[in-house]
């Protein structure tokens, strides 16, 4: 009996302890989301969406001075179903003409419409401009 005692005693210890370690141990993080097959099992192309001709590329990418700067802001890539050069931003509060000009000195016209929050780019501009589809890029933005 008196052997049992203790046995019993630092069996209930262990168990405690390996208790307690469970309760410590960090939670799994939750199942990742079953990702959504694409129809057709392929990607959409950038290109698809942007409608704009090789003649109206030129014609925004002509090289254009004047306006007053409006600011800089950091763009992110806007709705790629609306086509044409247009950039929406909270500097401007009516739709009007303008330009958006990079650090490097590309600029391209674009018409500038009222918006809140972050600003975005058009697919057609990112695609002028040579930017990335996931590129963050600051421009300053130039008002007629």
């Amino acid at each position: 009996m008196k052997i049992l005692a203790p046995a019993a005693l630092a069996f209930l210890m262990l168990t405690a302890c390996d208790s307690l370690r469970q309760t410590a141990a960090p939670m799994a993080p939750p199942p990742a989301p079953a990702a959504r097959p694409i129809p057709g099992g392929q990607g959409v192309a950038a290109e698809s969406f942007d409608r704009t001709t090789e003649a109206e590329r030129r014609e925004a990418m002509a090289p254009q001075a004047g306006g007053a700067a409006l600011g800089t802001v950091t763009v992110a890539l806007g709705a790629p179903a609306e086509s044409g050069f247009w950039l929406r931003s909270s500097l401007v509060t009516t739709e009007r003409p303008g330009r958006v000009e990079l650090p490097g000195g590309r600029s391209l016209a674009v018409t500038l419409r009222p918006g809140e929050g972050a600003a975005q780019l058009s697919l057609a501009a990112y695609r002028a401009l040579g930017l990335g589809l996931t590129d963050l890029p600051q421009v300053t933005v130039y008002g007629g």
